[in-house]
């Protein structure tokens, strides 16, 4: 139900795009007018399936940024944080381990232990859990990033978008490449991939990477480096082209990843820069304070592994194809740290400190999904799809505090350390949940003209949840007995979230290279459980309102937009307006003294905003981009603390800007030189609804500059990201809780090519 404030506001709103959109018709014939030559040339044009069919960009009704595989390999694209980068209205944030960050697109965020606002579908296999989303990335055909409520095909949590992500396909002829790297921590990696035939009908590709790093930070407590990571990504794809009318694809992958954890910094405490123990207090809650000099006396661990096994159909018709995904999915990941004020005191030598014990988490999840729909041809004025989505999910989650006897850390799984001389856990919080998911869903798109579009789509999406509280949950004293109750040990909890999710779009050709549309859609981001019986025992610390359970998250969102492209194609445009009203935004709230990590509900969100985006060949040698995006967004209600009404939304940056160059030339015959340099720049944020801290701007700059021989067989590359070693917090938790962002790290790479 919309205000009056807010219909006017979505009215001008409206008013404003249509009037920005417009202003391109003018100048499109304009540049027809000025260059009739270029109406025969051959225009390269970017074709997507953002929609599930393959459409040019122009066509598609919605604001996406498509990077090809020569721009992932110019941009040096090997991680989720790397093309976020380069995207107006997006950010990631890294913290605590492998699997843990932030996603936040057109001002609507994720947080930590919840859903991101975005679908992620890797070779057309949606993915089912946000801690496998940071993998590395390399062996790449495309990406896609999608920018605006995309539930209506993708399903819940695509709210504000959707990440496309194609890997190279398998050939049949024998090619391959292999690539070598170092860098800053002694971090090293290869990686590499080798495709081909196995017969006329049966294709196969290999792929992996290893990547190891020491870290940079220094704690002080240990003596070692902060920031270790080893990883090894593994990929096989076979390709069975059994007809001219069926394909089959199977798809496995794997990933191992080991790390330190937990790195963060506690503001309410000073630490002594040798020792690293307690010498003082503050009262300092400051994001703007970073400190990359770490105290804890336990290093972290984090121990990951991610599996992933898919078989994908297609049957092609006389009336459409027939499209089937059927995917298995294992995370199991278990990591450990100092608990908060993260220092060298501990248990056994408190010294000034309070609390500084340990704290674990283990979580074990298999998911098995099958999505299988209808497609329609594409030659035809009316052109359809649909579908039906499953996907059954088995999770157990265990959260602990122990007490820290310098000696170390147990990784805690299933049972509870009861006494002992390690560290004996203190609070034990554990539950198994076994969730189905169903959904419905269709997509119609008819040409009303040869210019106009009107497309409808709607989703179905019914969650049905059930938690089966751990029965040795509980807290215990340093012998290993109970002490008290968290929750009900063995309470069985059951919830269901469901919604219907609906697209309508219309669309007009101004011509092969212009179009203008608008839409309104809503999008669903599913509840979920808290560990039983925290809120009980947050309230018994004086921290009321935090739930058990919470609810569903709905969006809806008004759009209107315009795409262009100029000059032949050498200046390519796009831009685009937004309302979107956010009802039950989820929150993270952290509460030390439990380890508890919960999430509570921000009942009404509004946000404003756009993208503005301009890509250039200047020449031939010299190309260049330009990306804008502002998000304007105010807490309309949030009943845990009235005060933040009219306060800006958590995690929210208010603007972002992505610019670039990049300059390619013959330095002889069989040689050419290659720089490039991208800048971002992340606006002003908060990081809680009451506006406690606000984190200044952050400006970054990559830099890289390459030899390449000109037939591309090879090419050596020396980069750095975060040239001028800006130092920002990563995240911020309220209270003084800081993780500090990565400093410059350089590195040199070469790559070979090899073709049979």
């Amino acid at each position: 139900m919309l205000n009056n404030s807010s219909f006017h506001k979505r009215k001008t709103l409206i008013s404003l795009s249509v009037t920005a959109a417009l202003l391109t018709i003018p100048q499109s014939l304009m540049a027809q007018q000025q260059s009739p030559q270029t109406e025969n040339a051959e225009i390269e044009r970017i074709v997507v399936e953002s929609r599930g069919r393959k459409e040019t960009i122009i066509e598609v009704p919605l604001s996406e940024k498509y990077f090809s595989s020569q721009e992932i390999s110019d941009a040096r694209i090997k991680a989720v944080d790397d093309f976020i980068g380069l995207t107006p209205g997006i950010t990631i944030a890294n913290s605590q381990d492998a699997g843990t960050n932030f996603i936040t697109i057109r001002g609507v965020s994720q947080v930590r232990n919840g859903e991101p606002p975005v679908a992620v579908i890797v070779d057309g296999v949606l993915q089912t859990n946000a801690r496998s989303f940071d993998q590395g990335l390399f062996d790449l055909e495309s990406i896609e990033v999608l920018r605006g409520p995309q539930g209506a095909l993708y399903g819940r949590n695509a709210t504000q978008g959707a990440i496309i992500i194609n890997t190279q396909k398998p050939t049949d002829y024998l090619e391959g490449y292999i690539e070598a790297g170092i860098g800053r921590g002694d971090e090293y990696k290869i990686e590499g991939s080798i495709t081909g035939p196995i017969s006329e009908s049966v294709r196969f590709r290999v792929s992996g990477n290893y990547t190891a790093s020491d870290g940079i930070f220094e704690n002080v407590a240990t003596g070692q480096n902060v920031g270790f990571k080893e990883e090894l990504n593994l990929r096989g794809h076979l390709n069975f082209i059994v007809s001219d009318e069926l394909q089959i694809d199977l798809r496995a992958s794997y990933t191992d990843t080991t790390a330190d954890a937990l790195q963060f910094s506690f503001q309410g405490v000073t630490t002594d820069p040798t020792t690293g123990e307690v010498d003082g207090f503050t009262n300092i809650n400051d994001s703007n304070v970073v400190q990359r000099r770490l105290s804890a006396n336990n290093l972290g661990f984090d121990e990951r592994e991610v599996s992933q096994l898919s078989l994908r159909v297609n049957y092609e018709t006389d009336f459409g194809t027939l499209k089937a995904v059927t995917a298995y999915d294992t995370i199991d990941q278990s990591s450990g740290g100092d608990q908060f004020p993260y220092t060298a005191n501990s248990t056994a030598n408190p010294g000034l400190s309070f609390f500084d014990g340990t704290q674990t988490q283990s979580v074990d999840i298999s998911t098995m999904s099958q999505d299988i729909r209808f497609v329609s041809n594409d030659d035809q004025a009316f052109r359809w799809m649909v579908g039906a989505y499953y996907l059954s999910t088995d999770r157990f989650i265990a959260s602990t505090t122990g007490f820290d006897l310098d000696n170390g850390i147990l990784p805690i799984t299933s049972t509870p350390v009861l006494g002992g001389t390690i560290n004996p856990t203190g609070t034990y919080a554990a539950d198994d949940n076994e969730n189905t998911a169903y959904a419905g869903y269709f997509n119609f798109a008819y040409d009303i003209t040869e210019a106009l579009e009107f497309s409808f789509a709607g989703r179905y999406d019914r969650d049905e949840r059930e938690q089966i509280v751990d029965p040795q949950q509980g807290g215990y004293d340093v012998d290993g007995n109970l002490a008290f109750a968290i929750g009900e040990a063995g309470a069985v909890n059951k919830a269901t979230f469901s919604h219907f999710q609906p697209k309508v779009s219309l669309r007009y050709l101004l011509s092969n290279d212009a179009s203008i549309y608008t839409s309104w859609g809503e999008g669903f981001r599913s509840g979920q459980f808290n560990q039983n019986g925290v809120g009980v025992s947050a309230e018994a610390l004086g921290l009321t309102g935090i739930p058990d359970v919470l609810d569903k998250e709905v969006t809806e969102t008004f759009e209107i937009g315009f795409k262009a492209d100029f000059l032949g194609g050498d200046l390519k445009t796009a831009g685009a307006l937004f309302n979107t009203n956010v009802e039950n935004a989820p929150f993270y709230v952290f509460v030390g003294v439990l380890g508890a990590q919960v999430l509570v509900g921000i009942e009404e969100v509004d946000i404003t905003g756009g993208e503005l985006e301009a890509a250039y060949a200047f020449t031939d040698e010299l190309t260049g981009y330009l990306g804008y995006a502002y998000a304007d967004s105010e807490v309309k209600e949030y009943q845990l603390d009235p005060t933040a009404v009219g306060n800006n939304a958590p995690y929210v940056p208010k603007s972002t800007i992505n610019a670039g160059l990049q300059y390619r030339t013959n330095l002889t015959t069989n040689l050419d030189i290659f720089a490039r340099a991208d800048y971002e720049s992340r606006g002003k944020q908060f990081w809680d609804p009451t506006n406690l801290t606000e984190r200044d701007t952050v400006n970054l700059v990559n830099f890289g500059l390459g030899l390449e021989d000109v037939e591309g067989t090879w090419a050596l590359t020396a980069s750095v990201n975060n040239l001028f070693d800006e130092e920002y917090n990563a995240e911020y938790v309220t209270g003084g809780f800081a993780f500090s962002a990565p400093p410059a790290i350089w590195r040199l790479d070469f790559r070979y090519n090899f073709i049979d």
